[in-house]
């Protein structure tokens, strides 16, 4: 799991039949001050997250299709989680 940033959505005129439920969001990932520390990473959401939210995110293939329930999507990182807030110790 990383610890991201939704930072925009993408909106597309065509998609495969599988994804026309969810939203695709672009995330960045995060370290735990809230610095971007990677590039930007295309996720299916399944939270409804929006922009500007803290997420957690997968990035497998075997996991996204766990998540979803279904062996047919065509997936590889999937938002599990909008995180409300974290504590370290």
């Amino acid at each position: 799991m990383t610890l991201c940033k939704v930072t925009g959505s993408v909106v597309s005129t065509q998609k495969n039949q599988t994804l026309k439920e969810y939203k695709l969001l672009i995330v960045q990932p995060i370290d735990l001050d809230g610095t971007h520390i990677g590039k930007d990473i295309l996720s299916l959401d399944t939270v409804d997250a929006g922009v500007g939210d803290t997420v957690l995110i997968i990035q497998e293939g075997a996991g996204a299709q766990q998540v979803l329930k279904r062996k047919d999507v065509p997936v590889h990182t999937v938002i599990i989680a909008v995180v409300d807030g974290f504590d370290v110790v």
